[in-house]
């Protein structure tokens, strides 16, 4: 049988790479084969959305959808490690079961409708209005002015960072609503 340089050995021997630990122990195969974020049109850096620690994302995206979620190694948080959830990522945002509309079930409803995103703001805008009609303090029983409602609180999730926190703070503060706590501190 006659020996060629297509032979794994006698192709580290010729290159000087007896370790076969360069160019000389790639085949053809290997080389046609390209890295899941190799096609990427840009790299977007990003927070992890499952608690509150705050780990560095990169977020590889190609023709508008995301194709690969990575620990970004400049975080000083996570230093480009991620935990299961946080690996999961692409999935949960490519997840053929991810629900793209919101979906409302009326009071004592059976089932779920679709409505568009501006009715939903619209009938959350009405509601919060409205209780802050109902339950609005002005004064107390002694003429001390509150200029407060106790029907509206709220709960931040774990993912909130500082600054959407302290904007939903401002926000509901602005409102006169006091129960305003965030689940990251709880």
């Amino acid at each position: 049988m006659p020996l060629s340089p297509r032979w794994p050995v006698l192709r580290q021997v010729l290159a000087g790479d007896v370790r076969g630990l360069g160019l000389t122990a790639r085949s053809r195969r290997t080389e046609r084969r390209v890295g899941r974020i190799a096609e990427a049109d840009h790299v977007v850096r990003s927070v992890c959305p499952f608690c509150a620690v705050g780990c560095g994302q990169l977020v590889y995206v190609q023709d508008g959808r995301v194709t690969q979620v990575e620990g970004d190694p400049d975080s000083p948080i996570s230093r480009g490690r991620l935990c299961p959830k946080g690996s999961a990522t692409e999935q949960l945002v490519n997840s053929p079961f991810r629900m793209r509309t919101v979906r409302y079930r009326r009071p004592h409803g059976t089932g779920w409708e679709t409505l568009s995103l501006e009715r939903a703001m619209d009938m959350i805008a009405d509601r919060v209005i409205a209780a802050r009609a109902a339950t609005w303090e002005d004064r107390d029983a002694e003429g001390r002015p509150l200029n407060r409602t106790m029907g509206i609180a709220s709960l931040g999730g774990a993912t909130l960072d500082n600054e959407e926190n302290y904007l939903i703070k401002k926000l509901f503060t602005a409102l006169g609503v006091v129960q305003v706590e965030n689940q990251a501190r709880i």
